[in-house]
């Protein structure tokens, strides 16, 4: 098997940087760090210069089967375009976003992609598939099938994305503007309704990943002790954003490690250039939150109307400014900490010997200057090569 060694290099191993210089991989995965097994005729060997070295990126929230030009969502019965989907996939990892979290699809098409990618057919980041979310009535979302009234009805939909082969359950706790009819700032289900759906699916071994944009909802999947909250906008009762600010929901959140995964995508530059108050007031509620020890991931809600899938190298940057996060932390919350709130750290996520390899080198430095990570020269995706502009 190939085995590649680069060597005068800087990492950045997903959390620091690293104190070593030189890696060997191959498609089993990083064998090792400075120190490799003798050269043979299948080892390439790479100076790199001093290139920057950093774990691929990982996108916390998408939905590969919505068509971010498309203002509706495919009804439940409408064929999926399997080939956009796969194009989709394989212009993440291209971009070097290496693993995926998907929040939501009707027909479970992205489960086969997840799993053509897993065979190596074709292209594209590792994905965690969420399937049907559980949704109220007419709620948020309700066009993908998984509309429940009561608790053993939404005990049935987490059985069938069970057997449909889901990696982890959505609940839709709060309304959204996805779909007409659906308030944002209202809650979905009541605290026990949650806490009963979450117990079940921790009982099949499935994490659950929470929308909310209200508060009360917020409150709600915290208390319930969901897994991630998605979004978690702060929506009030006045039904403005980040207006409706919980202390002790926070503690509740930091108290059970709860991930926050606000869904920031490039789009919101919009914002922070036109001094909208709004950036401001959400970069209050997110230095609260890590203050108080909540730790955040990167994601960007890709596939809405608007937010293409493989702009998270370029959403990180943003996201940094309207969090207040340095460089450094930036990277961990699509690296490291994505890893961990995705339950694939001990695959991915990491440079650390063991590990899968999904790698991405620069000539620039990230950890200066977050656009660097829109100008990788090489990519690799569980070993093998996406993109090579160095050797």
């Amino acid at each position: 098997m190939p085995v590649t060694r680069l060597v005068n290099i800087k990492i950045f191993d997903g959390e620091t940087i690293s104190p070593h210089t030189a890696i060997e991989f191959d498609e089993t995965g990083i064998r090792a760090l400075d120190t490799g097994s003798n050269d043979s005729d299948s080892t390439t060997v790479v100076d790199c210069d001093g290139a920057w070295l950093l774990p691929g990126l990982m996108d916390a929230h998408i939905h590969l089967e919505l068509d971010p030009s498309a203002k509706v969502p495919p009804a439940l019965d409408a064929p999926r375009d399997l080939e956009a989907m796969a194009d989709r996939a394989r212009q993440m990892v291209e971009a070097g976003i290496t693993s995926a979290r998907d929040l939501g699809g009707g027909v479970w098409a992205e489960f086969g992609i997840r799993d053509r990618i897993l065979a190596g057919e074709i292209p594209g980041p590792r994905l965690v598939c969420s399937g049907q979310p559980v949704t109220s009535i007419g709620g948020h979302c309700h066009f993908w099938g998984g509309e429940v009234e009561t608790l053993d009805q939404a005990k049935a939909v987490l059985q069938r994305q069970i057997d449909k082969g889901a990696d982890l359950l959505k609940i839709m706790a709060t309304g959204g503007r996805f779909t007409p009819n659906s308030s944002p700032s209202k809650a979905q289900f009541e605290l026990s309704f949650m806490t009963d759906l979450v117990a079940a699916a921790n009982a099949e071994n499935m994490t659950v990943a929470a929308h909310c944009h209200g508060s009360e909802g917020i409150r709600n999947a915290a208390f319930a002790g969901v897994t991630t909250i998605e979004h978690c906008s702060w929506v009030g009762d006045d039904g403005k954003w980040a207006s409706g600010y919980q202390p002790d929901t926070v503690a509740e959140m930091a108290s059970r490690g709860v991930w926050v995964s606000p869904t920031v995508n490039a789009n919101w530059q919009r914002f922070i250039d036109s001094g909208a108050k709004m950036v401001t007031t959400f970069r209050e509620c997110y230095d609260k939150m890590r203050a108080a020890g909540v730790k955040l991931v990167a994601s960007t809600d890709a596939g809405i109307p608007g937010v293409v899938h493989h702009e998270l190298p370029k959403a990180v940057h943003v996201f940094a400014q309207i969090a207040g996060l340095s460089p450094a932390e930036a990277i961990q919350s699509a690296t490291a900490n994505a890893a961990d709130a995705l339950g694939i750290s001990d695959i991915t996520g990491r440079v650390r010997e063991g590990l899968v390899a999904d790698l991405l080198l620069f000539k620039g430095n990230p950890l200066e200057d977050l656009e660097e990570l829109q100008k990788p020269v090489a990519i690799w995706a569980r070993g093998e090569v996406v993109k090579n502009e160095l050797f």
